[in-house]
């Protein structure tokens, strides 16, 4: 069986974490803590860069810096990960889920204003399978506002959004605060783990100490203050250095990773593109012109549901391991018991009909021409 995922090791994984051990620290905020998050920032030109044990204790970090309140409101994307509303929703926030564009499932920017009330904190775009939301209309609504975005960029890590002046700019780097995954099935891993990037420093300082557990520890640590205590609500959202130590021999790995997963989505994209996307109305992703691809995931979106089943199937039977993806998080029955329910008819439509092809950096070319001749003989 060709399986959907496999986690890929560079190599120096375990060497590093050996090291991590030696030197005597393996809780949080270690040497290699220190270099992955010294890394991501001068990489990508992010803000303050904080590691964290997922990408939902990030989420959940944003949510206390932005000090949400019981009752207040938070736009996101139905069609989502439970962690995105699941981090605002411990602070008490009313969710107020967006629609799918129709051409993409990320969310559709030009439904956002009707859902703005006096309620309205902030805007939570994610960025699915990699690929911007249109981050000049959402910043631009959120300063109107008076509004925060936190960028969901767990599928986005060296992605880019080019804004209306021209200039490329990072995903993670253009929200107020912006979180990243670094769990298995995401393109640079650690098993589980994440990020927090704080791109506007009014909240650096606070993250700081929210990270360690609501302590100035940090600060102790540097020598800013003679004694550390407890300052601010918080938590023990910093990973032990091993699993940095992880991390950072995928960071020094990067360009390879990417290169790597990049020819894998161009392969299945140059086979199929004017084949199956022209038979029962099958869909294949979409790049808009001011985003980017980063070869996170190849998905293809079915005509119905029961042709999205038969092909899974179909795929089954060929030793290849395909799957669908979200549930549309309105239809959910922790947000149905609460919320009264609108149609979201996008959302429900990728729910009903996207597939997931395998996508992993040692999917050989022959088990992709397998994959990809699976495909078109099941639309022949």
């Amino acid at each position: 069986m060709i399986p959907f995922n496999k986690p890929y090791l560079t190599g120096k994984e375990m060497h590093y974490m050996y090291e991590a051990v030696y030197t005597g620290k393996i809780s949080g905020n270690g040497i290699f803590t220190k270099k992955c998050q010294n890394f991501l920032k001068n990489r990508f030109g992010f803000g303050k860069c904080l590691l964290t044990t997922s990408c939902t204790d990030a989420l959940e970090m944003a949510a206390i810096l932005i000090d949400l309140k019981p009752g207040d409101e938070v736009i996101m994307p139905s069609f989502t990960f439970v962690s995105t509303a699941n981090a605002f929703v411990l602070r008490g926030a009313k969710i107020i889920f967006a629609d799918s564009r129709k051409d993409h499932p990320g969310m559709d920017e030009d439904s956002l204003s009707s859902l703005i009330t006096d309620k309205t904190r902030a805007i939570v775009p994610v960025h699915y399978a990699g690929v911007a939301c249109d981050m000049d209309k959402i910043m631009e609504l959120a300063e109107k506002h008076n509004l925060y975005v936190i960028e969901d960029a767990a599928q986005a890590i060296d992605s880019y959004y080019t804004g209306k002046d021209g200039i490329k700019r990072p995903l993670g780097s253009i929200g107020h605060l912006a979180a990243f995954s670094f769990h298995e099935t995401k393109n640079i891993i650690s098993g589980e783990g994440g990020m927090l990037s704080i791109n506007d420093p009014q909240f650096e300082d606070r993250a700081e100490i929210i990270w360690e557990k609501g302590t100035n520890r940090s600060a102790f640590f540097r020598g800013e203050v003679d004694k550390y205590g407890w300052v601010d609500m918080g938590s023990s959202f910093l990973p032990s250095d091993i699993i940095a130590a992880f991390l950072y021999a995928q960071l020094e790995n990067l360009d390879d990773i990417q290169s790597k997963r990049k020819d894998i989505w161009n392969r299945y994209d140059n086979s199929f593109r004017n084949k199956i996307d022209l038979v029962g109305g099958v869909k294949l992703p979409f790049v808009p012109n001011f985003g980017t691809n980063n070869g996170h995931m190849y998905y293809l979106i079915c005509s119905s549901e029961s042709e999205r089943n038969q092909l899974i199937t179909h795929l089954k039977n060929n030793n290849i391991l395909s799957v669908f993806h979200y549930l549309s998080l309105h239809k959910s029955e922790f947000y149905f018991k609460e919320s009264k329910v609108k149609e979201l008819k996008e959302s429900d439509h990728f729910s009903d009909c996207l597939i997931r092809l395998p996508m992993f950096y040692e999917l050989s070319d022959l088990d992709q021409v397998h994959i990809i001749q699976s495909v078109l003989d099941f639309y022949k």
